[in-house]
């Protein structure tokens, strides 16, 4: 009796465990299950607010919910914005440019003239230290540098090179795009720097025994190679000027105008349907661009 009833307690559990035995799949499904609430919360969720709002009506009392295309064709009919949004593309594309090169070059040169490895750490910590500090403080330490007294200005004027100081130096389109290559190169840096590391040095060795130099080297096998870097840190640095505003505002005088500034201009006026509108507009042309990148790129290797 003894004997068959631990059988029976036996069979209980297998058949408890069976009902409790999940298929692979639903298991992968409850462990991201934490990650698709934090996505649904954080990002998802604040998007769809944005969306809605960005529909509703307003005046200077407060915001009415409703169904209004007022603020998308306030934005779109408009000449001023349309100017704004070309002023944006503007910086964005000479600062990718710019970041691009120096970002590339600077990689080039830490993955492959710098022999050790810890001289590598080094000379890439080093990079880093500035992002340590506020952007604003990196921002505005450029002021007294170009400013009509700052030091451009007073060495050329003392070397005689000019008679009188360079009016654009600062609060000018000169100043937004110094500033901005400035706080954004290090994300064209890292990653470019992260995939030419990961190339097999015994393709250079070869490409010279087939007779390329060193020029040929590099178009055709580094460059290549490097495209998915290039691509990523191209997505963060078009991101990040996109949504830049206070280097606009502060290094341009307040000469300057992007999408992002005028979204902050109009939410201190109390005008969020239309800065949630334009909201709206700069994540379409933003989603579109990356979709560009990621149609000449494949950057899945990357990841």
């Amino acid at each position: 009796m003894a004997t068959i009833a631990a059988e029976t307690e036996e069979d209980k559990q297998g058949a408890r465990a069976r009902v409790l035995r999940l298929s692979p799949s639903a298991i992968s499904y409850l462990q991201a299950t934490p990650l698709f609430v934090i996505l649904g919360l954080f990002f998802l969720l604040p998007i769809a607010m944005i969306a809605v709002v960005s529909f509703w009506d307003y005046d200077f009392a407060g915001l009415y919910p409703d169904f209004l295309t007022m603020n998308y064709t306030d934005t779109l009919g408009s000449w001023v914005t349309w100017k704004i949004y070309l002023n944006t593309l503007k910086f964005t594309a000479i600062v990718w440019a710019l970041t691009l090169v120096i970002g590339f070059w600077v990689a080039y040169f830490l993955a492959f003239h710098i022999r050790k490895t810890s001289t590598q750490m080094i000379l890439f910590l080093v990079c880093t230290v500035p992002f340590m500090t506020s952007n604003i403080i990196r921002m505005i330490s450029w002021i007294p540098v170009l400013g009509r007294n700052g030091l451009v200005n007073s060495t050329l004027i003392k070397m005689g090179i000019i008679p009188q100081p360079i009016e654009w130096l600062l609060y000018s389109d000169f100043a937004v795009v110094l500033a901005m290559v400035h706080l954004y190169t290090l994300f064209m840096v890292t990653p470019i720097f992260n995939t030419l590391m990961r190339i097999d040095r015994s393709l250079f060795e070869a490409a010279r025994d087939a007779g390329a130099s060193g020029w040929q080297v590099l178009w055709n096998v580094v460059i290549p190679l490097a495209k998915p870097g290039m691509a990523i840190g191209t997505i963060f640095v078009v991101t990040l000027v996109m949504a830049d505003f206070s280097t606009v505002q502060v290094m341009s005088g307040g000469q300057s105008a992007s999408v992002a500034l005028m979204m902050k201009n109009q939410m201190s006026l109390l005008q969020y349907p239309a800065a949630a509108a334009n909201a709206v507009v700069l994540l379409a042309v933003v989603l579109l661009m990356v979709a560009a990148i990621l149609r000449v790129v494949d950057i899945r290797k990357e990841l």
